[in-house]
């Protein structure tokens, strides 16, 4: 059974930085792409980065580029997301997601429970 469970969501400042993570079991990860997405509260989901399987590609929304950056441990089955200079507007719940393909931001079948990042003062 594949599982995905995301952690290091935290209330944090304006400012501030958190780094969440996402492991993965039951799959081979180091052949997968991943994504992180978010829902912020009343809003759809809102695709945040992208790597593909051996973190020589990754892509960004325009609303975090410059201030997340995505990365992965192939070794560890770890996805994670460092984000910077965060602000209110980041406030969601973040779920990792993995691709049926190792270069393909599409095809995702498997989903965390996500994890809540709050950003306030």
């Amino acid at each position: 059974e594949v599982q995905l469970v995301e952690s290091g969501g935290d209330l944090v400042q304006p400012g501030g930085s958190l780094r969440l993570s996402c492991v993965v079991s039951g799959s081979t990860f180091s052949v997968d792409a991943m994504s992180w997405v978010r829902q912020a509260p009343g809003k759809g989901l809102e695709w945040v980065s992208f790597i593909n399987n051996d973190a020589g590609k990754t892509t960004y929304a325009d609303s975090v580029k410059g201030r997340f950056t995505i990365s992965r441990d192939n070794a560890k089955n770890t996805l994670y997301l460092q984000m910077n200079n965060l602000k209110s507007e980041d406030t969601a719940v973040y779920y990792c997601g993995k691709s049926r393909w190792a270069t393909l931001n599409r095809g995702y079948n498997y989903w965390g429970q996500g994890t809540q990042v709050t950003v306030s003062s």
